[in-house]
């Protein structure tokens, strides 16, 4: 027999599950890495590390990493190989938390030999003129930074393959806010640091996933490209990017900057903990010089 308050109690009880249902969560994903340490960050707490094939989830790259324990970054040593878990919560970053992050690392193997020194890392300044690269973009054309002069540049650099939504998905998610609000003396540039894998018909198809539309009309004022392999050291070097010496594998350091239409360097933002409002208020109150002589 249900007593009135056996049915408050029922009502209760059904209206708590329906609220849990309502707030649920995807529960974090545990994966195992294994891979070879390149560079260390312990200001940043990050590690560059040249991952091996996670099955199901990721294909071996090289990717940089966070670590929330700096005392597991103090024992690592570049050229070690490690073992670690891999945690991804499969949410956005959107609390200045990572979305994803590896702990309980271990060496399994020390370096035989001492790593090369390393040179200083450019930074990207205010004022710096930016050299001209070129790029291929999603239609198989070739494009080059000059060509965007007397248009503030925005650009950043992904890979269609990045998994992690706190890291490229996230940026290119800004990205595409930026998009419904640019204004029009300012363009878009997506750049792809995995030239064997993200062809032109790969950045076409990833535009008009991450935009949101298939309209062509999109890359008048976003474009996708990708630059040559040989290109990517000197890009890498002025853009602040991490590049691996052998190999030539680039890490997922995260890049963006805003260039003015004189192509000098306006604004340069390290990693992911960019919002869109930064970028837009850069373009609409930097002082603009007179077009390119």
């Amino acid at each position: 027999m249900h007593t009135p308050g056996n049915r408050t109690k029922t009502i209760f009880l059904f209206a708590a599950l329906f609220l849990s249902s309502c707030h649920h969560t995807p529960a974090a994903k545990h994966y195992r890495l294994t891979g070879r340490v390149l560079t260390i960050d312990l200001q940043s707490h990050f590690a560059v590390i040249d991952g091996d094939d996670i099955p199901g989830f990721m294909e071996a790259m090289a990717m940089s990493y966070h670590v929330k324990s700096p005392d597991q970054l103090k024992q690592l040593s570049v050229g070690d190989s490690v073992s670690a878990d891999l945690i991804d919560t499969q949410q956005e970053n959107t609390n200045g938390e990572p979305g994803s992050w590896i702990e309980n690392i271990k060496v399994t193997a020390h370096s035989k030999t001492p790593p090369a020194p390393q040179a200083a890392l450019h930074t990207p300044s205010p004022g710096d003129e930016v050299p001209d690269f070129s790029f291929t973009n999603q239609s198989g054309k070739k494009v080059s930074l000059h060509q965007y002069r007397g248009k503030f540049l925005l650009i950043t650099f992904i890979y269609t393959r990045c998994p992690f939504p706190d890291f490229c998905p996230r940026v290119s998610a800004n990205f595409a806010e930026i998009n419904k609000q640019i204004p029009a003396n300012a363009h878009l540039l997506s750049v792809s640091f995995d030239p064997e894998h993200d062809t032109p018909k790969v950045l076409r198809d990833y535009a008009f996933s991450v935009a949101h539309t298939h309209d062509p009309a999109l890359f008048q004022h976003w474009e996708f490209a990708v630059s040559q392999a040989t290109d990517l050291p000197k890009i890498a070097d002025f853009f602040a990017l991490t590049v691996k010496s052998e190999g030539g594998l680039i890490t997922h350091d995260l890049s963006t900057a805003v260039i003015g239409p004189e192509g000098k360097i306006v604004n340069w933002y390290h990693g992911s903990d960019w919002q869109t409002s930064d970028l837009i208020k850069d373009v609409t109150t930097a002082p603009v010089a007179k077009g390119p002589a």
